[in-house]
């Protein structure tokens, strides 16, 4: 019988006499197997409790039975309405093919200059050739990858030839699959029921070690980081923990993005999503499903401030594997064992005696890893904690990064798209002489919902797009600010699904003594300082797609979908992106510009103009909450329900990313909701999402759901503290008795930023908010001028657990802060005959530098794992400076944006 788990491996049999089975880092196991009772007993040997014959089998037989069970609770979600097996992202790009970039493609290219170069960048610490590590200038350089990264970018993704049969890459070695070592992320391969083998591409001179590193016999160490590079640091951070563990000089680190690959799935949202709803006897096999669930989607995305989170320990376990090999390498060419010896600035040492990284690489990538891997203890770890020189910050100082704009190539033309109105928009008049008139316009492109103009330039390109004064006609009612606020009341009217409860909140809320509060928040876009860009190429029966993303292989199948062809034929180039915030995780512009492409078989760079970009946003979802709450004994919370009117934002961005038609409702679903139980102590509880159809597609804005469930919360807990008759910050600090990290942080935000409840012109207000594993607290103070609000100061402590790179933390809690102030008094979205009315920043009300508040951020330390970093700030900056305006004028403003007049 073939052994389930790895269909390339060939039958166990009964009489063999080696164990023909895998190790987990695909070396063969070598184990005797005599008669049927195989001695092996990672794969059936006596004692293993295995039936005879094939372990594997059984193993996986069990493996495939229970992921079944909890794929139907998947299903079953409305967040997890992730694709069966035979469905978009189950197996793209993993058919034995060709690779998807030519050899003839990448020689045409190779000569041309750093602006025309059509692959994405390598980056490294350091300029110089790096003859030795030491003695290195410290000025980084942006440089390029070799044509062969490109040409494996998206390559066949091997499953194991199996013995006597060729393999790709180093397959001997499948490590480091999923998960980390608390959880046993080094997972034996026959758990698994297909192997992913490294496909990095080496340079010259280069030797793949492992999914994540290679090493160079000229020193230089090159991570591959599977997450965008958006401005938050991830590819300073990641390559910082790999090295730790590593031993190298970060003057020697450069990164490059990880090409497609299973195995870089990102799989914590999934695990999150399942732990809340499986039960807790399910955990050990919830996170297994959660990690097959994730691989099989190929769902390597960045978001939910899920790097460090996710990333950690596999970096720590692929440096911890390359330097055992290291070591052991010079162990040979020492006569010792290997054990002896350990790594530092880039040499394997033991003693007086030192070799280069560059010395051992050929030798070392030759070995396999030994099983279980040793890690560095804290004390020996000496990057990690430390805010080293970022990577990416020089060549973006002096212009050399590559961002998706800055893509040239030959006969490279250039196109400016303008879309309809919401409600079913379609182009039905324009005038296509006077747009075809303006110089340098080359040709003008039509589509369902959209119409683009072409041009030798993207100036001109734009210029003939506003002389097309195109005209749309709409399917539907086009919405507009009424519109939307009818839906959300009805929504609200209706009821909601519960989604949390604990108690019986219905008893605990009746009567008299209820406190009731209502709430609002509108839409918000993204707006990030990068619009949307794709650059698209065909040649050779094969698309190339030069795109910033924040997931690489959903882009592919959504392009792959829309022209027509197999996902094994587009090839994405993942570039820089120049801002996300969840909008980049869209595929909009790739799939637009392919078509444009295909249409006029030109290389094109579609570029959205920033009207574009604001006007066709995917906006943060807005949203209405209806708040009870009863008072128990000595000030405590009795009761407590909130019920909330929004879009189902998360089964709509799934939609659009799988490429499915668009649907008027999804139904409720708890992603709505995420951040909206209190964390405070309550008696009895209810949390319900009421869906609401506003005719606008929304999406993912920095912190999701959390910026507006924190508004709501933190603004009703202080209502309910004032009733109570209890000062805001006592009666907080009595309700988090059992969230003493939180309580940590509001205990210090008061002491450090002078808590004294604010006076008469000048407030102070408190919020606080935990998610993505992290806690903060925010004391925020404001002065009223009239009927200005001026956020005078902002004091935020933070618990992030342990701490990579503690200025990258600081540097995201201050840009949160300024994302949280936008959310507070920044002008809400509007619509008016279905179209939205700011073209511009302008037109946003983003607070100017003057508008700024003195900043303080004090970062807790601690030795807990590491919590997201990136969008825990935003949410309790609304609720603190709205409740720091009712202690300066007596006004409760419980909508956003917070406005004095008319309140």
């Amino acid at each position: 019988m073939p052994n389930p788990t790895n269909s390339t491996q060939p039958p166990i049999l009964a009489n063999a006499p080696r164990c023909e089975a895998r190790t987990r880092y695909g070396a063969p196991c070598r184990s005797p197997a005599v008669k049927g009772n195989h001695r092996c007993r990672m794969h059936g040997g006596k004692g293993s409790g295995a039936p005879r014959g094939n372990r594997n089998a059984w193993k996986h037989g069990w493996h495939s039975a229970r992921i079944r069970v909890i794929a139907r609770y998947v299903r079953a979600t409305r967040f997890g309405s992730f694709p069966r097996h035979s469905e978009a992202f189950a197996y793209e790009g993993m058919a034995d093919s060709a690779p998807t970039t030519s050899a003839p493609a990448a020689q045409k290219n190779k000569n041309t200059n750093s602006r025309q170069q059509p692959h994405a960048p390598r980056i490294f610490a350091n300029r110089s050739q790096l003859a030795a590590p030491a003695n290195l200038p410290a000025k980084a350089l942006l440089l390029t990858a070799a044509p062969a990264y490109h040409a494996a970018m998206h390559a066949r993704i091997d499953r194991g030839g199996g013995p006597g049969k060729a393999g790709h890459g180093i397959t001997r070695r499948r490590l480091l699959i999923g998960g980390g070592v608390a959880t046993g992320l080094v997972v034996g391969w026959a758990v698994w029921p297909r192997s992913y083998a490294p496909n990095l591409a080496a340079a010259p001179g280069e030797h793949v070690f492992n999914h994540y590193l290679k090493i160079g016999t000229d020193g230089r160490v090159v991570v591959a980081v599977p997450q965008a590079e958006m401005g938050q640091g991830v590819y300073t951070a990641l390559p910082q923990i790999l090295a730790d563990e590593l031993g190298a000089d970060w003057r020697t680190i450069g990164v490059e993005p990880a090409p497609i690959n299973p195995v870089y799935a990102n799989s914590l949202p999934v695990e999150e999503e399942l732990a809340r709803r499986l039960p807790s006897w399910l955990d050990g096999p919830g996170q297994w499903a959660a990690r097959e669930i994730a691989m099989r989607m190929n769902l390597t995305m960045t978001g939910g401030s899920s790097s460090i989170r996710m990333f950690e320990s596999r970096m720590r376990e692929a440096g911890a594997a390359a330097r055992a090999l290291l070591c052991m390498a010079a162990a040979e060419r020492w006569k010792i064992d290997w054990k002896a010896c350990d790594t530092e600035g880039g040499f394997v040492v033991r003693g007086g005696d030192r070799l280069r990284f560059g010395e051992l690489a050929e030798a070392a990538a030759r070995l396999d890893p030994p099983d279980p891997l040793e890690l560095r203890a804290p004390a020996e770890r000496k990057l990690v904690g430390q805010s080293v020189p970022r990577i990416d910050l020089p060549a973006k100082v002096d212009g050399s990064a590559g961002f998706g704009a800055d893509i040239r190539l030959p006969g490279l033309v250039y196109a400016s798209i303008a879309h309809g109105p919401y409600g079913g928009a379609r182009p039905v008049k324009m005038t296509t002489a006077d747009a075809e008139a303006t110089p340098g316009v080359m040709a003008v492109v039509t589509n369902p919902g959209w119409v683009a103009v072409v041009g030798t330039n993207w100036w001109a390109a734009d210029r003939g797009l506003q002389a097309l004064a195109v005209e749309f006609e709409t399917a539907g009612p086009r919405p507009d600010d009424g519109s939307i606020g009818r839906a959300l009341t009805a929504a609200l009217d209706g009821g909601g699904k519960r989604f949390t409860e604990r108690g019986d909140p219905e008893a605990a809320l009746s009567g008299q003594g209820v406190i009731n509060a209502g709430y609002s928040v509108p839409m918000i876009a993204q707006a990030p300082m990068e619009t949307l860009t794709a650059t698209a190429r065909f040649g050779d029966g094969r698309l190339e797609i030069w795109v910033p993303t924040q997931s690489a292989p959903m882009t592919r199948a959504a392009v792959a979908a829309a022209i027509g062809w197999d996902a094994e034929q587009v090839t994405i180039y993942p570039t820089l992106v120049g801002g996300g915030f969840g909008r980049k995780g869209e595929v909009d512009a790739a799939v637009e510009a392919a078509i444009i492409a295909q249409k006029l078989n030109k290389p094109v760079q579609l570029v959205w103009s920033r009207r574009e970009d604001i006007q066709h946003s995917r906006f943060r979802p807005p949203a209405m909450a209806r708040m009870k709450a009863r008072l128990g004994p000595g000030g405590s919370i009795a009761a407590w329900s909130a019920t909330i009117a929004a879009p189902s934002t998360a089964a709509q961005i799934l939609d659009r990313m799988s490429g499915k038609p668009a649907k008027t409702s999804h139904g409720p679903e708890h992603a709505a909701l995420e951040g909206a139980v209190p964390p405070y102590a309550i008696t009895a509880l209810a949390v319900e999402h009421a869906e609401a159809v506003i005719g606008v597609p929304v999406g993912a804005w920095r912190s999701v759901a959390n910026s507006y469930t924190a508004f709501f919360t933190e603004s009703f807990i202080d209502e309910v503290a004032l009733v109570a008759g209890l000062d805001p910050l006592s009666f907080r600090m009595q309700a988090l008795a059992r969230q003493p990290r939180l309580a940590r942080c509001l205990q210090m935000a008061a002491s450090i930023g002078g808590w004294q409840g604010g006076e008469s012109g000048v407030g102070q207000g408190l919020a606080v908010h935990s998610c993505f594993g992290s806690h903060v607290a925010i004391l925020a103070e404001t002065r009223i001028d009239g009927q200005q609000i001026r956020v005078s100061s902002i004091t935020a402590v933070a618990d992030f657990g342990r701490m990579i790179h503690p200025d990258i933390v600081r540097q995201q809690i201050e840009g949160s802060i300024y994302w949280g102030l936008s959310n507070a008094l920044g002008d809400a979205i509007a619509l008016k005959g279905g179209v939205v009315t700011a073209q511009n920043f302008d037109g946003l009300g983003f607070p100017s530098l003057t508008d700024m508040p003195e900043i303080r951020v004090e970062l807790i330390p601690s030795n807990l794992p590491p919590g997201g970093a990136g969008e825990i700030a935003v949410p309790p900056v609304a609720p603190a400076v709205a409740n720091a305006i009712f202690a300066a004028t007596g006004q409760r403003l419980r909508h956003l944006p917070l406005r004095l007049a008319g309140a």
